[in-house]
């Protein structure tokens, strides 16, 4: 058996890992390559494999740098399964899509502005395509074994976000594990990640391998920045991230509220497709923390806004209020239409819940910036800009660590390390190899490994 390496080295984005027996060929995730240039044009350049030949593609999870390829795959001419959790196959009935209309919408920009090198820039897939890719999905649950060829592969819960598995495959004796995106044992709403069993190969992420997540009370952090907003008269602005973030953020405020810790003020999810993922979350409430009933006072403590006009009309609005919307980093999405009218207001907070990637408006302001581009215009930056760390549904060294020990693992077992920039995986591959009997590598771009 034979492991091709073709994404999430050294990087964080576009996972794609290429197991081939001789007879068969599939894909463990198939994930699009985000962030800088360079980068991003490997979505462009030819695969290392002959798509007629490929058999499969297993995902791990929907997130778009481990499922969005699969449209341009679709494209391309490949029509067999995408194995998945029934609730990644939800998520990415929203995520995909999704995607493919903002590549539209990104070549329609580039060519009106005559920007580029094209003069008639095409989208790597439009929305069209996401949606009819998704007749390929196979939806299977944690645990139900199914085959490719001659591997035998299962998905095991890994928190994270909603449907997030580590795919454990066997093939000749052989059991590799893909640990996917691996979540955190206290997650707010995602249970604690299964531990692996008895391994021949790990492949490891190591998003978070040169971090600790701060200790930090955060509801009562989060209830500090809303009374003192409500205090000044007025207005909190969150911007967030549609799967996972916004369930959670939307959970905390009906909590604070049912305990008397801030006041019973309006709160709006201005984001159509975090609405979409919110529902999601609550048909699958044996896969979370939360109850049905806990799903239930969310949606029934938080106003809905579906339409633009819904979203134009919380202008109006003259006293405290919190808005929720996308995108988490300030990049697009309505939040920027009220970022747009309030940070002008010195009275107005502006609170992020998540890291924010340099070169985004998020960054910039969370940065001490006194302004900011939208729309073509500078707008000045007079509100509070405040920062909840904490909230991310990403392992920890720490966390990583732990888990590992409570695998079934032997010292011996080779760990590859994967979805992480280069000095967070050195760094986990440095407190891995001082602190437990395991002794990874960290992985290379088109590596080949044979098992």
């Amino acid at each position: 058996m034979k492991l091709i390496f073709l994404g999430a080295t050294q990087t964080v984005t576009g996972s794609k890992f290429l197991v081939e027996d001789g007879q068969y060929s599939f894909l463990v995730d198939c994930g699009l390559f985000q962030g800088y240039k360079w980068l991003r044009e490997r979505n462009w350049q030819p695969q290392a494999f002959a798509i007629e030949k490929l058999d499969a593609v297993v995902l791990t999870h929907a997130h778009i740098d481990h499922s969005g390829y699969i449209p341009r795959l679709y494209q391309q001419g490949y029509r067999g399964p995408v194995y998945c959790h029934h609730a990644t196959r939800d998520l990415c009935g929203i995520l995909l899509p999704d995607s493919g209309r903002i590549q539209e919408e990104d070549a329609l920009f580039y060519a009106r502005h005559k920007l580029g090198k094209h003069a008639r820039p095409e989208p790597l897939y439009d929305g069209e395509t996401a949606e009819r890719c998704l007749e390929l999905f196979q939806p299977v649950d944690f645990g139900e074994q199914f085959a490719v060829g001659n591997s035998r592969i299962h998905l095991q819960s890994a928190g994270h976000i909603l449907g997030a598995g580590s795919a454990i495959l066997e093939n000749s004796g052989v059991r590799v594990g893909f640990s996917g995106d691996v979540g955190r044992p206290h997650d707010l709403i995602m249970r604690p990640p299964q531990p692996l069993p008895e391994l021949d190969l790990l492949l490891l992420e190591s998003t978070y391998g040169d971090r600790l997540h701060p200790q930090v009370d955060i509801p009562a952090q989060l209830a500090e920045i809303i009374n003192d907003t409500v205090s000044n008269g007025g207005v909190l602005l969150i911007p967030s991230f549609a799967v996972g973030r916004a369930q959670a953020l939307q959970h905390l405020l009906v909590t604070l509220i049912d305990r008397g810790a801030i006041p019973e003020l309006p709160i709006f999810l201005d984001s159509p497709m975090a609405i979409d993922v919110s529902d999601i979350y609550c048909r699958y409430a044996d896969q979370h923390r939360l109850t049905p009933e806990d799903c239930q006072r969310m949606q029934r403590g938080i106003t809905y806004t579906h339409s633009v006009a819904d979203s134009k009309a919380l202008e109006d609005i003259r006293y405290p209020h919190i808005i929720i919307a996308g995108s988490g980093m300030a990049t697009g999405g309505r939040i920027l239409h009220h970022m747009k009218r309030l940070l002008p207001n010195h009275r107005t907070t502006l609170l992020f819940t998540g890291y924010q990637a340099g070169g985004t408006r998020g960054a910039l302001l969370s940065g001490g910036g006194l302004s900011v581009k939208i729309h073509g215009e500078q707008v000045p930056c007079k509100a509070r800009i405040e920062m909840i760390e904490g909230l991310s549904a990403h392992a920890d060294y720490g966390e990583l660590c732990d888990w590992l020990q409570q695998s079934k693992m032997q010292a011996e077992t080779p760990i590859q390390l994967v979805h992480g920039e280069p000095d967070a995986a050195d760094a986990l591959r440095f407190y891995l190899k001082e602190h437990t009997k395991f002794h990874p590598v960290v992985a290379e771009y088109r590596q080949v490994l044979h098992l």
